[in-house]
């Protein structure tokens, strides 16, 4: 089966920060486009007994994006319930989920930026230790890839499209 999907790794090699950003938002582009051209149907299809959907899938990284460098990197949203199910919520259209998680990343860029310095210490403590946006940046690139994986295999069941 032809890799319709298929883009080159980034080649970005110009400083730690650089890199790390390049890599995390190649695999941010690789789980949107799993949803390109899909009905509304297709994104909420619960295919493996989990009951995961791409869409859901995409809920549960913008909750996490923001989880993750606004929460706990830069001390945003402190009064926020933090669900991490890929439920999707009653009433949210594909649109408000898939708008949510473009903004959720442009959130977490304008963080990244702020901090800057990837030895910088987040504001939030993990497990009682605080961890560098290093760590951060490593955490949800590892998050996002294997979540990316996950809406590989999906999106494969749905129409047979592949490629990262």
């Amino acid at each position: 089966m032809a890799e319709t999907q298929r883009q080159p790794v980034p080649r970005n090699d110009a400083g730690e920060l650089d890199t790390a950003v390049a890599f995390l938002t190649f695999v941010r582009q690789c789980v949107i486009k799993k949803t390109d051209g899909l009905s509304d149907e297709q994104l909420r299809r619960a295919l493996v007994p989990s009951g995961t959907s791409l869409l859901g899938l995409v809920h549960h990284l913008a909750v996490t994006e923001r989880y993750w460098f606004g929460h706990y990197l830069v001390g945003s949203f402190n009064d926020m319930t933090w669900d991490f199910s890929m439920t999707i919520p009653a009433g949210r259209t594909t649109r408000q989920i898939m708008d949510d998680y473009v903004a959720a990343i442009a959130e977490s860029d304008k963080a990244i930026e702020a901090v800057g310095d990837p030895s910088a210490l987040a504001v939030g403590s993990f497990e009682g230790e605080r961890r560098t946006l290093r760590w951060v940046l490593a955490h949800m690139t590892g998050e996002t890839a294997r979540h990316a994986g996950h809406a590989d295999i999906l999106r494969e069941q749905i129409d047979g499209t592949t490629g990262r």
